[in-house]
């Protein structure tokens, strides 16, 4: 009777353990006109490569306790953000598999557009509305220019519930003089918020690899502060 007992008791921790959520990620990709046909296919196919390459698909499907859901969004203006992928679980390899598959067919929503980051932020606080409750909820806006429509980042964090939620960056360095700057001071938020950093779209899919690797890994090695990546 006692070794049911026990039997049944690890079954329900085990059945426990696989239905918990240990992360909700929002992926916020920047479409704004800054970014041309060539580095938006950088963009899109470096987030499919990252997702797909074999350590994050170990560190998605082995971290322990619990699973990761993914939602993805394209993002530019006021009123341009549309869902690349819905809250996806990501619990087996072939579920993994299909979002993977589906970023990289995904076809752009919007192009021509400013760029809205406060209005971006907002949009995810309504992404959140319908996730699954989570351990950890975290935002990864990536982007390569300044806000130049709307409200800024810390008008959404103030209007926003945002309050329990990180968010970290991955800036892409072009034109826009004191782009690292300010995302460290506007945008990143929340405990082990950090940024990082690629020098160029072709370094997109190293530098999202990196951050996802941190993200899905749950570990703080930043600050509130955030940190740039690489240093210098």
């Amino acid at each position: 009777m006692i070794h049911a007992l026990a039997a049944a008791l690890l079954v329900l921790q085990a059945s426990a353990a696989a239905a918990q959520c240990r992360l909700a990620l929002v992926l916020a990709m920047d479409v704004s006109a800054s970014v041309d046909a060539q580095e938006y296919a950088l963009q899109r196919d470096g987030l499919a490569r990252a997702l797909d390459a074999p350590d994050i698909r170990e560190a998605i499907l082995t971290g322990a306790p619990g699973h990761v859901s993914l939602a993805i969004y394209e993002w530019s203006g006021r009123y341009q953000q549309t869902v690349m992928l819905d809250w996806t679980t990501l619990d087996s390899p072939a579920a993994l598999d299909r979002v993977v598959a589906h970023v990289a067919g995904a076809r752009r929503s919007w192009k021509d557009y400013p760029t809205a980051m406060g209005y971006a932020l907002g949009y995810a606080a309504r992404l959140f509305e319908t996730a699954p409750p989570c351990d950890r909820r975290v935002i990864d806006v990536s982007g390569d220019g300044l806000n130049n429509e709307g409200f800024l980042p810390d008008r959404a964090y103030a209007h926003f519930p945002l309050d329990d939620v990180t968010v970290n960056g991955l800036v892409i360095e072009g034109a826009d003089a004191g782009l690292i700057d300010f995302y460290r001071a506007q945008v990143l938020r929340g405990p082990g918020a950090f940024l990082e950093v690629a020098r160029t779209f072709d370094e997109f899919e190293a530098a999202m690899a990196r951050k996802l690797l941190r993200e899905v890994g749950g570990m703080i090695l930043g600050s509130t502060g955030g940190q740039a990546w690489p240093p210098g």
